[in-house]
């Protein structure tokens, strides 16, 4: 670490340090090792790593250590159980095989299209002028329109006034758990499932009572106990494609969960985050069914679009809408109208439909892909998702020596060989059902999948 401290000084700030096997070979140590101490320098503030770019040297102030230790006793304890980073928001050295992040590599999606339209609504006075509270008028009425092309309930009785736009998919769950049940209430949710939501239901300060998933998902019957036993109103689930495992819940598992909800007249908060990555099967909603607003459904356009684009809705029916937009107002005010248009623009024209099917395609190569690789590794077992980003992916229950696997210490040895996945515990409400990780095929290339698999198994 002494030798790449002293080439760090030497070099300005903002210089790129070479590569991390070019590294080793100059100073003779081996990968890991130096990974460990980039890390190490990153956390000195020496150095800094750029996503898919590489190591920099950092630019570092030379003013006095301040002392902020008074702030432990001002703040007291931490409440949110919500950590500084989850794993999937971590950044990585440009040559580390980043199997870890939620979104789809840049080349899936329509970058040309929404920087064009970027271009388009910039011009237009309304992109600088304060849209209304609940978003873009236009845009409420594609996803309207988007949904009530699948609906069985007459059409659902969907108006524009029905929808709120939201900054990204996040803030509309964190709002809606905020707006719909108070700090000390129960909520239901499947085990495994988002990270995101677990900690958002968390820092709103709600009691997660979690449901196993039984063929993909909670049966009627679990749901039912655990709505009468803690008093919840509210269920948090994913029926396309869920994230960690992929699954997707058949028609009559959507049928049994809406009785179940309607018999304890309580809410299911559908996050349909993945309704546009069906490779093998085409999306199926909650909502498109509901006639009694019982659902509050979530979608974003972010991760199908561009990550520039931080652009959902909440669909709702009843009181519940007003309270989720006023939760929201609180928080965000309002949307960029710049944003809303950008996206109104690139929703609304032909290619839109082709970089989805486009998209669908790639994903779908890569899934392949990657279970090939992954068949060659018998330790290493995970089911065919029909779509989405990620494979859930079940490593042995006993590792050398015969002591028992733990995601963790896996997913910290991976990161060390140059791999990096999330570990399944990020993904439980509560004690984890076995050793497993979590594989993004959306993000890193399929030409790298084999030697993903060879250093997951090594570091089982």
């Amino acid at each position: 670490m002494r030798h790449l401290r002293t080439l760090a000084d030497r070099q300005p700030a903002g210089s790129r340090l070479p590569s991390t096997r070019a590294l080793a070979k100059q100073f003779g140590a081996g990968p890991v090792t130096v990974q460990r101490a980039l890390a190490a320098l990153v956390a000195e503030g020496i150095v800094e790593t750029r996503s898919g770019e590489g190591t920099f040297v950092a630019f570092r102030r030379r003013d006095a250590r301040r002392d902020v230790g008074w702030q432990t006793a001002a703040l007291g304890p931490d409440r949110s159980g919500v950590p500084v980073t989850a794993s999937t928001l971590r950044m990585v050295p440009h040559d580390t095989i980043a199997m870890h992040g939620g979104y789809p590599d840049a080349e899936l999606l329509p970058q040309d299209s929404v920087a064009a339209a970027v271009r388009r609504v910039s011009r237009r006075a309304d992109a600088f002028t304060r849209p209304p509270v609940a978003g873009v008028p236009e845009l409420r009425r594609w996803f309207v329109s988007d949904l009530v092309g699948e609906s069985t309930a007459g059409g659902g009785g969907w108006r524009d006034s029905d929808v709120v736009i939201t900054s990204g998919g996040q803030a509309a769950l964190a709002a809606t758990m905020r707006a719909i049940a108070a700090p000390g209430d129960a909520i239901v949710m499947e085990s495994p499932t988002y990270w995101g939501a677990i900690a958002a239901a968390r820092q709103a300060g709600l009691v997660i009572v979690p449901v196993p998933r039984t063929a993909g998902a909670p049966s009627a019957a679990d749901l039912d106990s655990a709505f009468a036993t803690s008093g919840a109103r509210v269920f948090y689930a994913q029926p396309n494609y869920a994230n960690p495992t992929g699954e997707q819940w058949s028609a009559q598992q959507r049928a049994e969960v809406l009785d179940v909800v309607a018999a304890h007249r309580a809410f299911v908060v559908e996050d349909d985050w993945a309704h546009d990555f069906g490779i093998d099967a085409a999306p199926r909603t909650l909502v498109s069914a509901d006639v009694n607003g019982h659902v509050v459904y979530l979608r974003s356009l972010t991760k199908s679009m561009s990550l520039s684009i931080r652009v959902a809705a909440v669909m709702a029916h009843g009181p519940v809408r007003q309270r989720i937009e006023s939760a929201l107002a609180l928080s965000d005010l309002y949307v960029s109208p710049l944003l809303q248009l950008a996206a109104l623009d690139v929703v609304t024209r032909s290619t839109w439909r082709t970089s989805l099917q486009r998209l669908r395609r790639g994903l779908g190569a890569r899934r392949d892909a990657l279970l090939d690789a992954l068949a060659a590794e018998p330790s290493l077992t995970a089911t065919r998702p029909p779509g989405g980003l990620h494979l859930w992916v079940r490593l042995p229950d006993v590792g050398d020596g015969g002591v028992p696997t733990d995601s963790d210490v896996v997913a910290a040895r991976a990161l060390a060989r140059g791999l990096s996945v999330v570990a399944g515990r990020e993904w439980f409400p509560a004690e984890p059902t076995g050793p497993y990780v979590r594989l993004s095929y959306a993000a890193a290339g399929p030409d790298r999948y084999a030697e993903a698999v060879e250093i997951l198994a090594e570091s089982c």
